[in-house]
């Protein structure tokens, strides 16, 4: 039986991308489950990450925002040592993959350069753990029925998930170089409220409640796992606590569905007919399938996903269309 790690008990936890999907997420259950905890949310406020953040309100004694560039490293370590942050979750990424496509600069600026950066700025400010947050796409598509474990090679097959891949590898070499305290987490698909509408569900619910076609990408049988972001919070905050430095952790889910099958399920939730699918041109590169073993975590923190997709589904239907005439005045749905 393997000995339990002492848990780590940080003062000080920069978010960076605290104001985006995954990031702002996270933040809310630091607040919810850790009271110790004073959070310092860094983000740049770029389109993503400022369409909902005007709307939280986190308690002031146990927060602080700080606009900033993870690229920027004087900005960087200026945060570190002014907060005296002893734990850094790296969420900040430019994560659509069409808009990585389309021109790849900014992906590899912010997801790897931007990645370096930070690690620099915990090195020199002495940060004692850094939790890195990746995809699963970095494997690249699956084939057969075997799932990945952490072991796996890396494979991306597009610019988004190349440039995090090697933000990992990077992650990799500061460990081993500096002997900096890093580990990584890939978790599968997300999904839930505060995410932007370019993304699948969200565009597909917003559509739907607006009665416009859902473009769905070839046959829409590519399939994915997919996770509630409280999950992914719930996870990122037992590794924060508890995570091995130089270790990865998979997060994966046993819900999976085609684009095809959430697109349905969707429509089903928001009382629309199927005869809304449109079926578009399929993107270049896109992996089919992404199938990841989850164990490692589990061992380590007893973790393991809780939101069933029925009621995730649910409750992230209400929760956009609640916001519905808010994100209707910020962007034009019809151009998604």
């Amino acid at each position: 039986m393997t000995e339990k790690r002492p848990l780590r008990k940080p003062k000080c936890v920069m978010v960076t991308g605290g104001a985006g999907f995954i990031g702002s997420n996270l933040i809310r259950h630091i607040f919810a489950e850790r009271p110790e905890w004073f959070v310092v949310s860094y983000d740049l406020l770029t389109y993503a990450g400022s369409l909902f953040w005007e709307e939280e309100s986190f308690p002031r004694d146990r927060h602080a925002f700080v606009l900033g560039d993870i690229c920027d490293p004087s900005g960087v370590l200026a945060a570190i040592r002014e907060y005296g942050v002893d734990l850094i979750i790296n969420c900040a990424a430019q994560s659509h993959v069409d808009n990585a496509i389309a021109g790849s600069a900014e992906f590899l600026r912010t997801n790897f350069s931007g990645t370096g950066v930070l690690l620099d700025a915990a090195r020199v400010g002495r940060v004692p753990f850094f939790l890195q947050l990746s995809t699963d796409e970095v494997y690249g598509e699956s084939q057969g029925e075997i799932p990945f474990g952490e072991g796996a090679p890396l494979c991306p097959n597009n610019p988004y998930s190349a440039s995090k891949a090697a933000a990992d590898l990077l992650c990799r070499s500061y460990s081993r170089t500096y002997g900096q305290q890093i580990a990584i987490v890939r978790p599968c698909n997300n999904y839930g409220p505060r995410q932007h509408p370019e993304k699948l569900i969200p565009k597909f619910i917003l559509k739907s409640l607006k009665g416009q076609p859902l473009p769905l990408y070839g046959d829409g049988s590519q399939k994915r796992c997919w996770l509630n972001v409280d999950d992914t919070a719930s996870a990122l905050i037992a590794l924060a606590q508890s995570g091995e430095a130089g270790e990865i952790y998979n997060l994966g889910s046993p819900w999976e569905f085609s684009n095809l099958e959430i697109a349905k399920k969707l429509l089903q939730i928001t009382g629309r007919e199927e005869s809304l699918i449109s079926k578009v041109a399929d993107r270049p590169g896109h992996d089919r399938r992404y199938l990841m073993d989850s164990s490692k975590i589990t061992a380590a923190t007893g973790w393991r996903p809780s939101v069933d997709p029925e009621n995730g589904l649910y409750n992230t239907v209400l929760w956009y269309g609640e916001k519905l005439p808010e994100i209707e005045k910020k962007i034009d749905l019809s151009s998604l």
